[in-house]
C-alpha cells in the first residue's frame, strides 16, 4: 500500500508546474501530514530528486521517469488535440487522467515549447452528463471483459432488452458508440450511448474469442 502511494506521489509531484505543500498532498493521497513528511525523506533517500523548501512545498527535479521530449509542431498538436478531447468527452476519471498526462508531457519539454498547455486548440463538449456518467462503468467492464444488460432504444424508438459483450467505445463528432458482440443476434452491434435506457454491469464475464472481437469487429470496416 505504502509503496502504491509513493509513486503516486511522484507522479503527482511530476504533473505538477509549482511546488506542492505538504497539506496539499495528505489531503490528495488522505493521509496525515506526518505520513508525507516520512515518505518524502523515504523517497529521497531511495534517489528521487525531490526539492522541499520551508513554507513553499516539495517539488520534483525535472527528466524524472521520463527523458526530455522532442516533438515538432505538429506532433505535439496531435497529442494535445487527443488529450483535450478525453477531457473534454471522457468521463470524470478519463477527464482528470488526460489533465494529469498533460501536466506530465509539458514537464519535460522545452522552455519554448512549454505553452503546450494554451488553449490553442479545443474539442467541444458534446457528451451529455448520463453519457459521461456510463463511459466509466463501460469501460471498466470492456477491461474486466464483464457482460452488460442493457435496455436500448433503436433509431425507430423501438425498445429491446440485450445481453453484450462490451468491446470497444469510439468517440465521434457527436455521439460516443459502443461496439458489442449482441448475443441475441450473435454478431456485432454498435449502441448510441445517448439512446441506452439503463445498463448494468453483471459479474459474468466472456472469454477470448477469435472472431468475437473489437479488432475483428474493425476488420470488417
Amino acid at each position: 500500500m505504502r509503496t502504491l502511494r509513493l509513486f503516486k506521489i511522484l507522479d503527482w509531484l511530476r504533473s505538477q508546474k509549482y511546488p506542492i505543500s505538504a497539506e496539499r498532498l495528505a489531503d490528495e493521497m488522505d493521509v496525515s501530514i506526518r505520513t508525507i513528511y516520512r515518505d518524502m525523506v523515504t523517497l529521497q533517500q531511495m534517489g528521487a530528486p525531490i526539492r522541499g523548501e520551508g513554507g513553499i512545498g516539495y517539488q520534483i527535479e525535472k527528466g524524472y521517469f521520463l527523458p526530455p521530449l522532442h516533438f515538432d509542431a505538429d506532433e505535439l498538436d496531435a497529442v494535445v488535440l487527443g488529450i483535450r478531447m478525453a477531457a473534454a468527452r471522457g468521463d470524470t476519471p478519463m477527464a482528470d487522467a488526460a489533465s494529469r498526462a498533460l501536466g506530465k508531457i509539458t514537464s519535460v519539454l522545452s522552455d519554448e515549447r512549454r505553452n503546450a498547455d494554451q488553449p490553442l486548440l479545443a474539442v467541444g463538449n458534446d457528451a451529455s452528463r448520463p453519457v459521461r456518467d456510463r463511459i466509466g462503468p463501460l469501460r471498466a467492464a470492456i477491461r474486466e471483459r464483464h457482460k452488460v444488460e442493457m435496455d436500448y432504444l433503436d433509431l425507430k424508438d423501438v425498445q429491446t432488452s440485450r445481453t453484450l459483450r462490451p468491446l470497444g467505445l469510439t468517440a465521434f463528432e457527436n455521439v460516443w458508440v459502443l461496439t458489442a458482440w449482441c448475443e441475441a443476434r450473435d454478431g456485432f452491434r454498435n449502441f448510441r450511448m445517448d439512446r441506452i435506457k439503463s445498463c448494468r454491469i453483471t459479474t459474468a464475464t466472456f472469454p477470448w474469442e477469435r472472431g468475437r472481437e473489437f479488432a475483428d469487429y474493425l476488420k470488417t470496416l
